[in-house]
């Protein structure tokens, strides 16, 4: 069984990941800051992303309450870009 266990690291190339707690395969969810971000955010880079992340679980736990399947995903056939309503 799966750890339910998980952590925030950062990636050797900055990016900030959710992973299962010990375990190295593929992140959860990964958050790539720009440089512009960074400039702005500091050293309060890993706060944001544990804000970002909280509330994405949050949401995803409310969705799941009110069995949300109406979501609706716009994808652009020129990109690899989905856009959600």
């Amino acid at each position: 069984m799966p750890s339910s266990l998980f952590e925030i690291i950062e990636l050797p190339n900055g990016d900030i990941a959710l992973q299962r707690a010990g375990e190295e395969g593929e992140p959860v969810v990964c958050i790539r800051f720009s440089q512009e971000s960074l400039y702005f955010l500091r050293e309060s880079k890993f706060e944001v992303a544990k804000a970002m992340i909280e509330a994405g679980l949050e949401a995803a736990s409310e969705m799941a309450e009110r069995d949300e399947s109406t979501i609706e995903f716009e994808v652009d056939s020129d990109s690899d870009t989905q856009t959600i309503h």
